[in-house]
């Protein structure tokens, strides 16, 4: 038996004699701690196999067994199969979920279809893997607030997250062109908020607008069961309310929270908007509510606060807002949007959980315990890991998922520059130049697909994959012995087939397909040159 063809490639694996014919499984065996994974495999391979596979704790003869080790570390597991059955063990839960994706996916890729298949043999090769995670933070950044993504497309999501072995779900849930979770004791913000009575189509200043409304948001038991959904699959849901930018949303729904008190309408073109929340304490009390709610909802270590893109024009012309920072002592708008993070970070502290925010928040002085999320290139992974704070790496010229992925005339709605297959496969979350001390410091990488122009779930799709696919396998490997080429063919070979049983509706390494692209619909692309020249720029107020 050849290298079995799994995505993340495996540590180790080697060939061992004999196969298990699945039909010859007369249990899926796992101790109690271990029940649930055993259930969520049993009805991963029940519809195409047809198999009963009952889950039970004390098996006899050949079967599936499940257990746990944990000498193995986090997230790791091992898996061994042959003629007597299949022996999954994790060093922790994820771990054997790990093991299970992988036993999913050494047998053929019909087992991904959701109804029995007849004329299949079910077989798992004689094998040996080991394997184990690189980083420890494996995300993607899903932006719902642009386009909203109805909640069954959201779990979907977290299915194929899962599939690639993601552990973490960073959902953008606000912005100016929308507001998408429910907050009880503010309804204004998702029944003014929620919605927009148009869209901008294109990227420039004159692309025409769509004139429909659109919105939609999350009840609290949406995001429950989001939360609920992505746990059983071992992912973690970092959520995000943008501050004190990205607001207009908010300002809105309650226009007492903006600099001018004005009436506005939600954003309808792409951007950023001029309309800051203003810095009176009545606002940080607004949030502080908005962020408990918040962590009610999301128990994760890290909760979102933006922080990014926050134009300071009306704080400059505001005079209440400079006799603000007079009386606080703030030297210039930086400081006073340190300010705002640090009250919210002082919130966010006091209920044990620690901020994460895009790396303008590096702009002011930062409290400790913040995580810096590095999207403008790698500087602010450079600044935040030499200052002390926890990284994760986002470049947006690597892992941007919403830049076109070719030089192609047809990509649709061309941004930035380019971000191909390969570019993904060889994203390195670590800078160069770091210490070990201060490498140690990122956590991981995400990628991150924002929805101006990925306005339907066949479009994340496309904008997505296989792109997700090559960057699930550089956090998973970590540096150093990639080779694209053997990738691609492992990829294109194996593992597109997989997304075919699934549905997934993947940009074809020939180019978009007819229906996936937007003829007439101007985009915004520029060369490698000027996007670094742009960067730079905009991130000169944060270089160590």
């Amino acid at each position: 038996m050849t290298t079995p063809m799994l995505l993340p490639r495996p540590v180790t694996a080697r060939s061992a004699p004999g196969e298990f014919p699945l039909d010859a499984c007369t249990t899926i065996t796992a101790p109690a701690a271990l029940a649930a994974t055993a259930a969520r495999l049993r009805s991963a391979l029940r519809p195409a196999t047809g198999l009963p596979l009952p889950v039970t704790e004390d098996g006899s003869g050949p079967g599936i067994a499940l257990t746990l080790r944990p000498e193995l570390g986090a997230e790791a597991y091992r898996l061994e199969s042959g003629p007597a059955g299949v022996r999954i063990e994790g060093g922790d839960v994820n771990g054997v979920r790990h093991g299970c994706q992988a036993l999913r996916q050494l047998l053929p890729p019909r087992v991904y279809r959701g109804a029995r298949i007849a004329d299949e043999r079910w077989a798992v090769p004689g094998t040996v893997i080991e394997d184990a995670p690189h980083f420890r933070w494996r995300g993607v950044m899903l932006d719902v607030a642009r386009h909203f993504l109805p909640k069954r497309e959201v779990l979907r999501f977290i299915d194929l997250m899962a599939m690639h072995r993601l552990n973490t779900l960073h959902l953008h849930l606000t912005d100016d062109q929308g507001w998408r979770v429910e907050i009880l004791r503010h309804p204004h913000l998702t029944e003014t908020g929620g919605w927009r009575r148009s869209s901008q189509l294109g990227s420039t200043l004159d692309d025409r607008t769509e004139d429909r409304p659109h919105g939609g948001y999350y009840t609290q038991d949406d995001i429950r069961e989001i939360v609920a959904h992505a746990a059983e699959n071992g992912i973690t849901v970092v959520p995000e309310i943008d501050v004190p930018g990205h607001s207009q949303a908010a300002i809105a729904a309650y226009p007492e929270l903006g600099v001018t008190h004005e009436q506005v309408e939600v954003m309808t073109r792409w951007g950023v908007s001029p309309h800051t929340l203003n810095a009176e304490e009545s606002t940080i009390d607004f949030f502080r509510g908005v962020f408990d709610e918040i962590m009610d909802l999301f128990p994760s270590t890290f909760i979102g606060v933006g922080g990014d893109e926050c134009p300071k024009d009306q704080w400059k012309g505001d005079p209440r807002t400079q006799e603000l920072m007079a009386e606080r002592g703030l030297a210039d708008e930086n400081a006073l949007q340190a300010w705002f993070i640090a009250r919210i970070a002082a919130h966010v502290a006091d209920a044990g959980r620690r901020v994460f925010g895009w790396d303008e928040i590096l702009e002011g002085k930062l409290p400790p315990g913040v995580a810096v999320a590095s999207w403008r290139g790698m500087t602010g992974a450079v600044t935040a890991a030499r200052q002390g704070f926890d990284v994760v790496s986002c470049p947006d010229d690597q892992v941007y998922l919403d830049y076109r992925q070719s030089e192609r005339p047809d990509e649709p709605i061309p941004v930035c520059v380019p971000v191909t297959l390969e570019d993904a496969y060889a994203f390195d979350p670590v800078p160069d130049g770091l210490t070990d001390e201060e490498a140690a410091r990122v956590l991981g990488g995400q990628a991150n697909l924002w929805t101006e122009h990925v306005d339907s779930p066949r479009m994340v799709d496309y904008y997505a994959f296989p792109r997700l696919c090559a960057v699930a396998e550089a956090l998973w490997r970590g540096p150093g012995h990639r080779d694209f080429d053997e990738f691609r063919s492992r990829l294109y070979e194996a593992h597109l087939p997989r997304l075919d049983a699934l549905g997934v509706e993947y940009r074809p390494a020939t180019g978009p397909l007819p229906w996936q692209t937007r003829p007439g619909v101007l985009g915004a692309p520029a060369t490698r040159a000027d996007r670094e020249a742009h960067m730079n720029r905009r991130v000169a107020a944060i270089r160590s």
